[in-house]
């Protein structure tokens, strides 16, 4: 991942602990009282600050890119407005990065760190801590099925797509919790990943949950700004072993934030990503 430079801190992630009996593990979406059937561990990690090396992190080699690009929709204030604003200029931007030929947005998070607080209410969201991927390859294929006209889908999956997040703080820098993200590289892709299925009322998702592996290479840039973005890839159809294919990451408690620095807000988009 280039040399990182000299400024690494450590942060505490949390990581996924299988089910004993060897069931799959489960997450009930809906469930007040959080019912899964899997267990976290934490663990203290050394986390490599790229700032100074940006270039040696790119979306096909680490699974992950930071690029500048202010934003022309800066409010988000309310999801109306930014559908209306925020969603067509991040189309077109993602296509300029990556060069994809059609960008679909499923949709979008605010998050912002609200200390003392849960995660009560969507409009309550907060910073997630717990290193996860927030698709696998079959909730990856489903998503094409759900959110394109069902005439396009076969020809669309003969095709590389990929889902990506795009990543931007909101009206201060991320110096608070910011993001940790792991070198697709260093992932062992049999041992460190748990698929975990996600119940809603109506139908099943499916995530990856992170398996602690001493071989994992974190990171995070220092300071990400609202100007600035990072582009997270979830999946890739290519699955031969020349791109990265998705990218662990979570949000962490920095132990070097400086007191008094703002809580952090972010938007995040999710995007199908295609290509010709």
């Amino acid at each position: 991942m280039g040399a990182p430079n000299s400024s690494s801190t450590t942060g505490t992630l949390h990581f996924s602990v299988p089910p004993q009996d060897g069931s799959r593990a489960y997450l009930n979406i809906n469930d007040p009282l959080g019912d899964f059937n899997y267990t976290r561990k934490a663990h203290e990690i050394t986390i490599h600050n790229l700032r100074g090396s940006e270039s040696s992190a790119t979306l096909d080699t680490t699974g992950f890119q930071l690029y500048n690009h202010p934003a022309k929709h800066t409010a988000f204030a309310n999801n109306a407005d930014i559908e209306k604003e925020y969603y067509p200029e991040s189309i077109e931007l993602i296509k300029k990065l990556t060069g994809a030929s059609r960008v679909v947005l499923f949709d979008h998070t605010i998050r912002r760190r609200r200390p003392g607080e849960t995660d009560s209410t969507p409009e309550k969201r907060q910073p997630v801590a717990e290193t996860h991927i927030d698709q696998t390859p079959k909730s990856a294929v489903a998503r094409v099925h759900r959110h394109l006209p069902a005439e396009d889908v076969p020809e669309l999956l003969k095709h590389r797509f990929q889902i990506i997040n795009l990543w931007r703080p909101i009206s201060h820098p991320a110096v608070d919790w910011p993001l940790a993200l792991c070198d697709f590289r260093s992932v062992d892709q049999q041992k460190d990943v748990l698929p975990v299925a996600l119940i809603y009322p109506d139908r099943e998702g499916e995530t990856y949950g992170v398996n602690y592996n001493t071989n994992q290479r974190w990171a995070y840039f220092s300071g990400v700004t609202p100007d600035e973005l990072i582009l997270i890839k979830c999946y890739d159809s290519v699955q031969d072993g020349s791109v990265a294919l998705y990218t662990p990451h979570t949000a962490f408690a920095d132990p070097a934030t400086p007191e008094g620095t703002p809580p952090r807000e972010s938007i995040e988009l999710r995007a199908l990503v295609f290509y010709d």
